[in-house]
């Protein structure tokens, strides 16, 4: 299935990749590319995307800013590769990842934000979580895990939760990553035949692979909620991998402003794969309005 895609935002500009190899088995095709990003090409401009990186982290150092990104979106969309391309060469004194296990059983007593708000960012530091508080409006929705009181009120509470934060002086970032169903079913099938790659499906992963339809509604109530221009989620047309990770990169890059920024390097993202929820979305899916 291929990505499609409304008015980009105001900002985008198309980027200049060298794109001009055949693909090769071991390359990722795109949604929307007649020639798949080289190896080459991909290492290549991710390097530097990197050094824009750490400009970014050394301003932040010197600053004292808050920053704290949240890499959600489907099951195997590539979230956790992307990380590790972020954190690749940062320092990790002023970087970290935080991924939460499930609830333990004093946590679940708690106020549902609260095991989180141990992990925000404090000065200086850039926080990355792989998943969030965002597990009750998808898996624990659908999956069951939360009872619709629960989800009511934590639907409704999220944006002001949010707007705290970014009033306290946090600089919030969210990332959905987001993949078509073939994509991801094959994405599974490989996890389930690689030795090495086994632990990263998990039971739920298991039996939420027929429950394609349920994600997406949960996705497309979440995003109704919780996409504001304050606030906005930016999603990523995730079905090439090594796309998606360079142009998640650009999207942080993009949002500040640090010294030495190569404006040729940390532009806005490709508006053909980069966006709000109303303005990317993957054929037979429905545009959150």
């Amino acid at each position: 299935m291929g990505v499609v895609h409304g008015a980009p935002g105001e900002g985008y500009v198309m980027s200049s990749s060298p794109e001009s190899e055949r693909p090769r088995p071991e390359q990722q095709r795109g949604d929307l590319y007649e020639t798949a990003l080289t190896r080459e090409a991909y290492v290549r401009e991710k390097r530097l995307l990197q050094i824009e990186l750490l400009k970014l982290q050394a301003h932040i150092t010197r600053s004292s800013e808050r920053v704290l990104i949240l890499f959600e979106g489907r099951d195997a969309a590539g979230k956790g590769g992307a990380i590790t391309r972020f954190m690749e060469h940062l320092n990790p004194r002023g970087a970290r990842v935080v991924a939460l296990d499930k609830p333990s059983d004093t946590e679940r007593t708690q106020w549902y934000f609260q095991r989180y708000v141990a992990h925000l960012p404090s000065g200086g530091e850039i926080v990355m979580m792989d998943r969030s508080w965002y597990n009750r409006a998808g898996v624990e929705r659908v999956m069951g895990y939360c009872s619709s009181a629960e989800y009511e009120e934590f639907i409704q509470t999220v944006p002001e939760f949010e707007r705290m934060l970014v009033g306290s002086g946090i600089r919030l970032v969210k990332l959905w990553f987001s993949i078509d169903e073939a994509e991801q079913r094959r994405r599974f099938a490989r996890r389930g035949e690689d030795a090495v790659a086994q632990w990263k499906l998990s039971p739920t992963d298991l039996a939420s692979v027929d429950r394609w339809d349920e994600y997406i509604a949960a996705e497309e109530a979440m995003f109704v909620q919780t996409d504001t221009p304050a606030l906005p989620w930016i999603v990523i047309a995730s079905n090439d991998k090594r796309r998606a990770r360079l142009e998640a990169m650009r999207c942080v890059l993009s949002r500040f402003d640090y010294p030495g920024k190569d404006p040729l390097i940390a532009h806005a993202p490709d508006p053909r794969l980069v966006g709000r929820p109303s303005q990317i979305h993957h054929e037979g899916e429905r545009p959150t309005q």
